[in-house]
């Protein structure tokens, strides 16, 4: 009798447990695609150097400092979305560790809101998106240095910018929904 009474509370701790390590292996995984993508950041800057000629061999196709003032724009905003989504995410395993540690009082675990928990999950997601938004048109300055300004035509500019947001945005719209239903279930 006295253990079918503790079935109920052992289940709710076991939900509870697995509950939680779905969303901080969430929160893992966005701190380590966030790590890669600031990675992409700084190896995107390194490639730019001013007054670079592009590999399309026409002085009409050169990018100039305005591309290259965007780029820096856009890495160093990237680079913050990243930052702020990983230090929420940091930030929230560890509320989410104290809030099921068994050495945490009760007074604590009252403090802690679980809609200001799941909010803050959304929003080191949305932050990370964003940051592979700016990613993206970082990369796309890149392109242009590199390959061509798209406004001149250069095919292999076209190509690859084509490529480029095709594929992130494919996997942007399945990391979202995929984000979105782990934080909100």
């Amino acid at each position: 009798m006295e253990g079918s009474e503790d079935y109920p509370k052992e289940h709710e701790r076991s939900i509870t447990i697995t509950t939680t390590s779905i969303h901080v292996t969430a929160l893992d995984g966005l701190v380590n695609v966030n790590s890669l993508f600031t990675i992409a950041v700084f190896v995107g800057l390194s490639l730019t150097t001013p007054h670079q000629q592009s590999l399309e061999n026409k002085d009409i196709c050169d990018a100039g400092p305005t591309e290259a003032k965007k780029l820096l724009l856009f890495e160093v905003v990237s680079f913050s979305f990243f930052l702020f989504s990983s230090l929420i995410a940091q930030g929230l395993k560890l509320a989410i560790n104290l809030l099921n540690s068994k050495d945490v009082d009760e007074a604590f675990r009252a403090h802690i809101n679980l809609k200001v928990l799941r909010f803050g999950m959304l929003g080191s997601a949305f932050g990370s998106v964003m940051g592979c938004v700016f990613l993206v048109l970082s990369m796309v300055d890149v392109i242009q240095i590199r390959l061509g300004l798209l406004s001149c035509g250069s095919k292999a500019a076209v190509r690859a910018v084509a490529a480029l947001v095709t594929l992130v945005s494919t996997a942007l719209a399945a990391y979202i929904s995929t984000a979105i239903y782990a934080f909100t279930h």
